[in-house]
């Protein structure tokens, strides 16, 4: 019997791998920031996401007295002037809050910072697009993540088992179908509802691709599982897992729920 850690090991490197290239890639991740004051260098975060009725804090951590700073707004999409609210010292640094908006809502933002007679953009190219969502439980969250990170995890598990014909991938390839049925298509439409009030916004419904390439991987999980009912298929599984694989490399939340502030519609894709 061949010995299976070593095929743990690789299914891990490969689901942090993904994971992790997913979260510095994806429209959410928050944009790394920094500006000099007094020739000391500082660095911040520009966030790209916000949930629950709070207003966004922005937070420059710079202690002493003299820094200023506005930070640049406008609703996006839209054709609005720019607004502008100053940093105020407080506890931790300078501090200002981008006013909280309905979920799925948008600002588009920028740092604008004092120095000398000229005025310091930052970021310098271009601006942060920071998206709004309602409060997702705890408790409703952290099992969805949990489910979805285990199912990618189990997926490429089953795929290397397949491959090299062990003998228990059979049984990796029904727990992960499992897992993406549980994190996937029950948990991920609760989590989708309280962030943007509604369960379903992919096919047939809309174009969210958060929720599309999750119902993919799921029908190319239940296709291979149908496939190896009553006999065994390894290539399917080996398929499957790969499509999931490239779904799960897509950044979360690209193509996701956006509210229109002219209609007020929330619109996907």
């Amino acid at each position: 019997m061949k010995k299976t850690w070593i095929f743990w090991v690789i299914a891990i490197f490969i689901t942090l791998a993904a994971a992790y290239y997913q979260r510095i890639t994806g429209p959410t991740y928050p944009i790394k920031a920094t500006v000099i004051f007094n020739n000391q260098e500082y660095s911040f975060k520009l966030l790209r996401s916000h949930g629950g009725e709070s207003d966004c804090e922005i937070l420059i951590p710079i202690e002493e007295n003299g820094f200023e700073a506005n930070i640049v707004y406008k609703k996006y999409p839209s054709n609005d002037e720019w607004q502008r609210i100053a940093f105020a010292k407080g506890k931790n640094g300078y501090v200002a809050l981008l006013p909280n908006q309905p979920p799925a809502g948008k600002l588009m933002y920028f740092v604008e910072v004092n120095q000398a007679n000229a005025k310091l953009k930052i970021p310098t190219d271009k601006e942060a697009i920071i998206r709004f969502k309602g409060d997702v439980p705890t408790f409703v969250l952290a099992p969805h993540v949990f489910f979805m990170f285990l199912a990618m995890l189990i997926s490429n598990l089953a795929a290397i088992l397949a491959f090299v014909r062990h003998q228990r991938f059979r049984f990796y390839a029904f727990l992960t179908f499992f897992l993406l049925l549980i994190g996937g298509m029950i948990l991920g439409p609760v989590v989708q509802k309280y962030a943007f009030g509604e369960f379903w916004t992919g096919i047939p419904f809309g174009w969210d691709l958060t929720d599309n390439k999750t119902l993919f991987a799921f029908m190319a999980w239940l296709i291979a599982i149908m496939l190896n009912w009553k006999k065994e298929r390894p290539w399917a599984i080996i398929v499957a897992a790969i499509v999931l694989l490239l779904i799960y490399s897509i950044p979360h939340s690209t193509m996701g729920s956006e509210l229109n502030h002219a209609t007020g519609k929330i619109t996907t894709g």
